[in-house]
């Protein structure tokens, strides 16, 4: 790509930020100390805890009190909570809570990790960020102001939003594409204001700041001297410090004889960068990856050298001082300058230099990106069962303190691993272990939790549970130890009513299933695809919200009098030959439909591929057809740019990466799969992918809309072959123009033209999926939902591909050094859903088909121990509805214990402090999202008004409704975000919600807004 392609960009951001002239003086730079503390990636926690994260806070906090003007930023709270509860003593927490009243230690973001922008989930970002952020209220009394969003690979347009629904007056990134910075840097255009929601007020929006071409670290090579610029303190050392405390490549200690060399390498730094800035301020962050475990020779050469320069200021031109975040953002708000204001565009992808696009962390590690979203799903779920069980008053013998327990291991877990080196696939094979690890003990946790709600107290003569699935799971009834049946409890984590197949996995073919009156319930059993020993048993079921559904479910005896009419039909399966991928065919003259309310799907019996979908409610047919191919990627850096966990960079084109495919169709009364199997050879005994389709049979009613009007599907992909690249390609004859739509973080939509880069265009064309893309022309839009991020491309007309996995190794000396190749050998099990219809149905449902792919009902298990055991009828509450266009995003007990009246709470950490205090099991947090965009729908697009008091009716008498900031910290009502002064005339966006009592119940949320509430039940 040369550099002409920005021109067009250039001179709009000349129009938007013009070169202002700036107040005469010096410049004024803030240096402000830091150290950026990755949560993972090479090295695990507990090694990076012990080379170098505890001794940041030990030796900075010795530091800070023993000089008054020194400062410092603290951003992650993992470490800091690591450190805080296993490490600090006595003294050092008082010294903490001194130095954050004194404003000289400053956290800044505030949650437990920097997350990724790209493939996290908005849910996940807001719960690692109220986790941090509820801990450094309840124990200190602070609320963070500032993002430091230095390292995410990329910076998507949600971000902006939820940090100004935090509460926070300015936001930091840095990693933007390469030729975008520099053309910003020529137009002093780093700094703006963002507004990030295109349906959101101004109340929304928040001024940014773009780092410069520096980012995040001081300079690191400086003209005299070969070591490491400004580090005096070297490099970290694993896995234990060194005795001696040299440390490798300390710079040369500031002396009387080299201290004018530093100034003026220091003073030249600075100018550069002040260049690109529209005000005399420079912001100079003094730190990098792993620095300041060493603070004292760190500020002990640092305080003379900013001495003599402020000594010599006439001289040098600038003026320099220590300096929070706080002290940066407060002198660039006084300056009362007019910004120029960014739209809800985001900066994705990332490209760092020319053949570097960092678009393969998309999909890199799979499996684990799936795995949190699972992990994430059941948290969401395990909160509002445990909250309904809690409320309007136990009923059971649970420990609540235990159950708040299991769900703070789940959380931590789930926060985790939204680290912009964690989700993204970017790490070392041991770390990714440590993430995994993690996650399932979290979600055994839960599991045992839910299963002690669900299916608590076994009645007599049953064992006790033995079993609990979570919703990506599919649950085996096992035949080994001969049970007669299963207790089966479905709870539905939704606030609406919902239709839905769940599948279990039994290992005997006649099956009797009836529910909590014992009436027969529709089912299905068929072969399963996953063992051929087994079966695969399907289940409808209709769960209003937050409520349960239970089953039993019974080995039938098939030569039983009487019972047969309640045994499950068997489906049929018809078996296609094998088919060569260059197989001809007749032009549409075998074609088998498979047809319900919604859909008739046709297949080529000549190829055994989809051929067509008609959408029978406006009897609009496209062609469609759906094959496996793989990109090749070069591992010999002398060849050429190399992919990795981070980068894509293919060879050419993706080639089709399989020779036959062979098709079978099992066709029930209640769902029809066709399961496609591909073979790389024609003569291979296993494949090496797989589609699973499944079209259900229900009519498309309201209660089975969401069903009828989605085609399923299941892909199994791998083990690959050695540098390759698999993506599943969906072509069409829709005439898209090469415009593909897809989403940031679940939360809203960003159109993606096809842009025709001169160098890398494959891999810079390709953005995240993190829930869902789209493609349309005129009359029809396909919709790709999905249960895990994915890379995603609209290569050529027609066409969408989503990148499912990745297998690279490289001699990259960097990659190699710290394990970052991606060797990775797993089988990838991933879901899509696709949905097909004009704009207007697609546009209505999307967005909950979307949320009902992320949050299917959790399936729980136990067994039966003979014929007579009755059915489970535990307690089903009142069930909790909200209008088809609100989500319910949260509802739980967080735990944190503090007074509502932030004075008080004050007072009451300053008398003393006693020890970790008790969990608050009393507070609940409710937390709404309006799901559509103003003017998107011309009825779900409407503010949704619910009274909280008929809402929650079944959880107890609403007293109080208390409107919150995003993370539950500020009180709404007193919360005054600083006010940025932009140029007349841009997007002031749609009206929000207005104040309200907190003793008014009734709520109404307009279009895109999140409200976080702490509802007050009376106990």
């Amino acid at each position: 790509m040369g550099p002409l392609r920005w021109l067009p960009l250039f001179g709009q951001l000349l129009l938007l930020w013009p070169p202002a002239a700036r107040p005469a003086g010096p410049s004024r730079a803030f240096v402000v100390p830091h150290s950026h503390m990755d949560v993972g990636w090479v090295y695990t926690v507990q090694e990076s805890m012990r080379a170098y994260a505890a001794n940041v806070y030990t030796t900075v906090v010795a530091e800070l009190v023993r000089e008054e003007q020194r400062r410092f930023i603290a951003v992650e709270q993992e470490f800091f909570r690591l450190w805080w509860d296993g490490v600090a003593s006595e003294q050092q927490k008082q010294q903490v809570r001194q130095l954050l009243d004194e404003g000289r230690l400053e956290f800044v973001l505030g949650g437990q990790v920097m997350h990724d922008e790209a493939v996290t989930h908005l849910d996940d970002q807001i719960l690692q960020l109220t986790e941090g952020h509820g801990f450094l209220y309840e124990t200190f009394g602070i609320r963070p102001q500032f993002s430091w969003h230095v390292d995410p690979f990329g910076a998507s347009a949600t971000t902006p939003t939820l940090f100004a629904l935090a509460g926070f007056n300015a936001h930091l990134i840095s990693r933007i594409d390469y030729n975008l910075k520099d053309a910003m840097q020529e137009a002093q255009g780093l700094q703006f204001v963002w507004h990030g929601s295109p349906s959101l007020s101004e109340q929304q929006e928040i001024f940014t700041h773009v780092m410069d071409q520096y980012s995040y670290c001081t300079p690191s090579h400086i003209p005299f001297s070969n070591r490491s610029g400004f580090y005096w303190n070297g490099v970290a050392v694993f896995p234990e410090p060194p005795p001696d405390g040299v440390y490798p490549n300390m710079s040369e200690p500031v002396t009387v004889a080299n201290i004018h060399l530093y100034a003026e390498a220091l003073v030249a730094n600075v100018k550069q960068r002040a260049a690109w800035f529209q005000t005399p301020h420079v912001l100079w962050p003094w730190g990098c990856d792993k620095q300041f475990f060493n603070a004292s020779v760190q500020f002990d050469n640092m305080d003379p050298l900013l001495e003599y320069i402020n000594n010599h200021s006439a001289q040098f031109g600038i003026s320099v001082q220590y300096a929070t975040l706080n002290d940066y953002f407060q002198a660039l708000h006084v300056s009362n300058m007019t910004w120029g204001i960014h739209d809800h565009h985001d900066f994705l992808p990332y490209s760092s230099e020319p053949r570097q696009a960092w678009t393969g962390f998309y999909t890199s590690r799979s499996t684990l990106k799936g795995l949190a979203r699972q992990a994430s799903a059941l948290l969401y779920a395990g909160e509002s069962m445990f909250t309904r069980y809690m409320w309007p008053d136990p009923h059971g013998t649970l420990d609540p303190t235990w159950a708040l327990q299991q769900l703070q291991q789940l959380r931590w877990a789930v926060s985790e691993v939204q680290h912009h080196d964690a989700i993204t696939g970017t790490e070392s094979p041991k770390v990714k272990n440590m993430y995994m690890e993690h996650l399932r003990m979290g979600m055994l946790g839960v599991h045992k939790l839910m299963t002690s709600i669900a299916l608590r107290p076994p009645v007599a003569g049953t064992g006790p549970p033995r079993d609990i699935m979570g919703p990506q799971v599919t649950p085996v009834l096992s035949a080994d130890t001969s049970p007669v049946g299963y207790s089966v409890s479905v709870y539905n984590p939704l606030a609406w009513k919902i239709t839905t197949i769940i599948t279990l996995t039994v290992a005997f073919p006649s099956v009797s299933v009836t529910d909590e009156l014992g009436h027969p319930v529709s089912a299905q059993i068929q072969n399963s695809t996953k063992d051929p020993s087994a079966y695969e048993l399907l289940i409808l079921t209709t769960i209003p919200g937050l409520s349960y559904r239970h089953y039993q479910v019974r080995r039938a005896l098939e030569d039983q009098a009487g019972t047969r009419e309640l045994v499950a039909p068997r489906a049929s399966t018809l078996k296609f030959s094998l088919k060569l991928r260059n197989q001809t065919s007749q032009e549409g003259k075998l074609l088998v439909p498979v047809t319900n309310d919604c859909y008739t799907l046709l297949f080529d019996q000549d190829t055994n591929m989809l051929h067509s979908i008609q959408d029978r409610q406006s009897n609009h047919t496209v062609r469609m057809t759906q094959e496996f191919l793989e990109y090749q990627a070069n591992g010999d850096v002398k060849q050429g740019p190399i992919s990795d966990n981070y980068l894509f960079a293919p060879k050419d084109a993706a080639e089709p990466s399989w020779e036959a495919v062979g098709m079978e169709m099992v066709v029930g009364s209640l769902a029809t799969d066709i399961r496609q199997y591909f073979y790389r050879n024609i003569t291979g005994q296993d494949y090496i992918y797989s589609i699973n389709t499944r079209l259900a049979h229900v009519q498309a009613s309201l209660a089975g809309e969401l069903l009828c009007q989605r085609i399923e599907q299941q892909y199994r992909v791998g083990p690959l072959d050695l540098n390759r690249e698999a993506i599943l390609r969906t072509s069409s004859n829709l005439n898209t123009q090469q415009v593909l739509y897809s989403d940031n973080n679940g939360y809203q939509m960003q159109r993606r033209p096809y842009k025709a880069f001169k160098s890398n265009p494959i891999p810079r064309n390709y953005y995240p999926m993190v829930q869902s893309a789209f493609i349309e022309d005129d009359k029809n839009r396909l919709v790709l939902l999905a249960e895990r991020a994915h890379g995603v491309s609209s290569q050529e007309n027609g066409q969408v591909e989503v990148m499912l996995h990745r297998r690279l190794w490289n001699n990259l000396a960097w990659d190699l050094k710290y394990n970052l190749t991606l060797n990775d050998t797993s089988i990838v099990h991933s879901v899509l859903w696709l949905l097909l219809g004009p704009k207007s149905t697609m546009t209505a449902l999307h967005p909950r088909s979307g949320v009902a792919l992320q949050h299917r009902p959790i399936i729980l298990l136990k067994e039966l121990a003979d014929e007579k055991t009755p059915v489970h009828r535990p307690h089903n509450p009142w069930p909790v509805t909200l209008p088809p266009n609100l989500h319910l995003q949260i509802l739980s007990i967080p735990g944190w214990k503090y007074s509502r009246n932030h004075a008080q709470h004050l007072k009451n950490l300053q008398r003393g402090h006693p020890g970790k205090p008790q969990a608050n099991l009393y507070r609940v947090l409710l937390r709404l999202r309006h799901l559509y965009e103003a003017g998107e729908d011309p009825v779900l697009s409407r503010p949704a008004t619910v009274d909280l008091k008929v809402a929650l009716g079944g959880l107890g008498s609403v007293v109080a409704v208390e409107e919150r900031s995003l993370t539950g910290t500020w009180d709404v009502q007193t919360l005054q975000r600083w006010h940025w002064r932009t140029k007349a005339g841009h997007l002031k966006g749609y009206p929000t919600s207005p104040r309200r009592s907190p003793r008014d119940s009734i709520v109404t949320v307009y279009p895109k807004e999140i409200r976080t509430f702490f509802i007050h039940f009376q106990q």
